[in-house]
């Protein structure tokens, strides 16, 4: 996608204007990286950019994208991990920069957000009324009163949204309230057959963005997208990936299918009068049959087909087969019956190709399977969750490089992106090939650590990474090598070596299978006293959340906030506001607190975060790896980890002079021969393996913190 020369102001030109108009200031690496990205759309390579925090790399990417849009005309792709921030960048981050560069462009640059179809409200299921759906537990006649009392209240917002975004409903609604009045993509009559296809809220947006210089999208609709035959998002030839290290999950959770008796019953109901009742109740039969195979089924990997599922899994195919052969090809009728047959056949199709592809998944040896199994849930016991089985994909990198990088120029962005000090990890999973470690042209040059950090460089990256193809990071046929990326490391603009210590608890046992040890529990409480509270724990476990919260109770006098106790949110706030409390909490807090000042001067990780032994995907990825004569445990658990270790370590430094520590708990972080892996993933923090050096550190920092408390105290009265 190489661009002409062009009479607007220079990339750089733009930036000055941004960053001036928006009251900040200019950082060496926002502006390496966005001249790195502007070579990328001049050139069509695709460019890996890790930015630390503080680099403004939003403006960074958003500035050459936006001059790009302008200059051809064309619509570009901005696609974040979560709703949330895509509503950050839409809400705040682009109508301030839209306007700071209407003069310099000649007009107002446009931007729009766009979502799968099931957030926006359904005006026609508002009219006719929801049809039966899956049962996901017991009947539970207050959850059935709650919902009935939300979906009221929804109605009556139907009557007063302009948009019908599900995220401008406050207070929300539960998901099963939620899908009584919204439809999937599949279940969607299409708006020219739709009674209330003229005024459709997700037609309405999807047109927004069509007109759109930016439209800023989230993961899992560009995994849609890239997934499915039909286009979902606009024409565009430039993606951005933000928090591009979140990419593989979020395209494998899309791509990951479940199958339940509950699916099975209600697919037969929904035949109802459409086909002949004895096809109907064969899918009924066989609903059952499923039911009593699950139930004996034991939650974890499958490997091999049980004999039984091998019976109960094709009765259900054949018999969602011989539905959809009765139920016709489409046909024009009445709205009321083609609503009812569409709303049959995208069930009986999910549940038939689902079946389908949950069969083929055990055919091929295990070197060459592209899917693994698995069942979950609880079968028999009160507040049981119902038996499910589940299929997702061993790999998205061929869907990713095919449908993304194939078809587009692409720039991924995140704090992390180098592992073990390379790109080549990440960049596997996604399908990229092995680079020729070159620096992102345009980049400037670089020295040092944190000033440019080539793609495939850097000695402590597993050796099966790089050199061995594996089922996570399948091989890339011979025209892949045709893919041309480069990758640039801007650092950060924090001294993490002068405000940061990383503490290497090397004296302590490694962790065992039995909870938290009384060692580290002491550990941790002389960590908590000496820091005066201020204290973000992340652990592996709600499990061994809640142990270090019950004791810690009893052995410090700051108040102990634990995930679960309140909403996530109310809690974080909480802890925000008083300086004194800790918050101990498990994944959702590795990746989404940001708490900067004297409230957060000390996070404790209790263990290096490895997926769970029973984690049917990750435990499948490394076995499948190992199947190919790789190193599982290193291309896949290690990866995991370093991922995970970067991002909440990364919770310590929020500004520019934030400062404190950051205290691994698990000995292995110094000791094991994958310990140099993974420290090199992580902030070049200053080092120690002292605790008394780490403690009165600790002790200072409480008192400076307290200094300042006690000054802003005297100049407020």
């Amino acid at each position: 996608m190489p661009e002409t020369s062009s009479t607007l102001p220079t990339v750089r030109e733009l930036l000055t204007t941004a960053v001036a108009s928006l009251g900040g200031t200019e950082r060496d690496g926002q502006v390496r990286m966005a001249e790195a990205v502007h070579h990328a759309i001049r050139t069509g390579e695709h460019l890996a950019v890790q930015a630390g925090t503080g680099t403004g790399k939003s403006l960074a990417y958003l500035v050459p994208a936006i001059r790009h849009a302008v200059e051809r005309d064309s619509t570009v792709v901005v696609s974040t991990s979560t709703i949330a921030l895509q509503r950050q960048l839409v809400d705040r981050d682009l109508p301030k920069l839209s306007a700071a560069l209407t003069e310099s462009l000649g007009r107002e640059p446009e931007f729009a957000i766009l979502k799968g179809r099931g957030n926006y409200l359904c005006l026609h299921r508002i009219d006719t009324g929801a049809p039966e759906e899956p049962d996901d537990g017991l009947f539970d006649p207050f959850a059935a009163s709650r919902v009935g009392r939300e979906v009221s209240r929804l109605h009556e917002w139907a009557g007063q949204t302009l948009a019908g975004d599900r995220d401008e409903l406050v207070p929300g609604v539960s998901d099963r309230a939620w899908r009584q009045v919204s439809v999937s993509a599949r279940e969607c009559l299409g708006a020219t057959r739709c009674p209330s296809g003229t005024d459709c809220f997700a037609e309405y947006a999807r047109a927004e963005a069509g007109r759109a210089d930016v439209v800023v999208t989230n993961h899992a609709l560009l995994a849609i997208d890239a997934l499915q035959e039909h286009q979902v998002l606009p024409e565009h030839g430039l993606v951005i990936i933000d928090e591009a290290h979140d990419l593989v999950d979020r395209v494998t959770s899309v791509a990951t299918a479940e199958l339940t008796s509950a699916m099975i019953t209600t697919a037969a109901k929904r035949c109802g009068r459409l086909v002949d009742a004895e096809i109907a109740d064969r899918l009924m039969e066989a609903a059952d049959g499923l039911t009593m195979v699950l139930d004996d089924l034991p939650a974890g990997r499958l490997d091999t087909v049980p004999e039984n599922l091998a019976g109960a899994v094709p009765a259900v195919r054949d018999a969602a087969h011989a539905c959809l052969t009765a139920l016709g090809t489409e046909r024009k009728e009445e709205i009321a019956e083609e609503t009812a047959r569409k709303l049959a056949r995208t069930l009986l199709e999910e549940i038939h190709d689902t079946c389908v592809r949950i069969l083929e998944s055990f055919e091929p040896p295990l070197a060459e399977r592209r899917d693994v199994v698995w069942s979950s849930g609880e079968p028999g016991g009160e507040g049981r969750r119902a038996p499910t089985l589940r299929v997702a994909p061993l790999s998205v990198a061929g869907t990713l490089r095919d449908r993304v990088f194939g078809a587009r120029t692409a720039v991924l962005t995140s704090a992390t992106l180098a592992l073990g000090g390379s790109f080549e990890p990440l960049a596997r999973r996604w399908g990229l090939p092995p680079s020729d470690s070159r620096e992102a042209p345009g980049a400037g040059q670089g020295s040092g650590s944190g000033d440019g950090s080539a793609a495939g460089s850097g000695d402590s990256a597993p050796r099966a990474t790089r050199d061995s193809g594996t089922a996570t990071e399948v091989a890339a046929p011979s025209d892949s090598d045709r893919i041309s990326w480069n990758a640039l490391d801007v650092g950060s603009p924090f001294d993490h070596a002068r405000n940061g210590i990383l503490y290497l608890a090397k004296h302590l046992p490694p962790p065992g299978r039995d909870g938290l040890g009384e060692q580290l529990l002491d550990e941790l409480t002389a960590l908590v006293e000496a820091a005066g509270g201020r204290t973000l724990g992340l652990f592996s476990s709600m499990r061994a959340a809640k142990q270090a919260a019950e004791a810690l109770r009893e052995r410090v006098e700051y108040p102990i906030l634990c995930q679960g106790d309140d909403a996530t949110g109310l809690l974080v706030s909480s802890f925000s506001e008083d300086p004194a409390s800790c918050l101990f909490g498990t994944l959702s807090l590795w990746q989404g607190v940001d708490v900067p000042g004297d409230s957060l001067q000390l996070v404790v990780v209790d263990r290096i975060p490895f997926p769970r032994p029973d984690d049917p995907v990750q435990s499948a990825r490394q076995r499948a790896v190992e199947a190919r004569g790789g190193n599982g445990f290193l291309t896949v658990s290690a990866t995991h980890a370093a991922l995970l270790l970067a991002q909440g370590t990364g919770r310590l430094h929020r500004t520019s002079t934030d400062r404190g520590v950051v205290a691994v708990l698990d000995s292995r972080l110094a000791t094991a021969r994958y310990a140099g892996f993974l420290r090199a993933s992580l902030p070049p923090f200053w080092q120690t393996t002292d605790p008394e050096v780490v403690r009165a550190a600790l002790r200072r920092l409480d008192e400076q913190a307290g200094t300042r408390t006690a000054g802003s105290g005297t100049e407020a009265g």
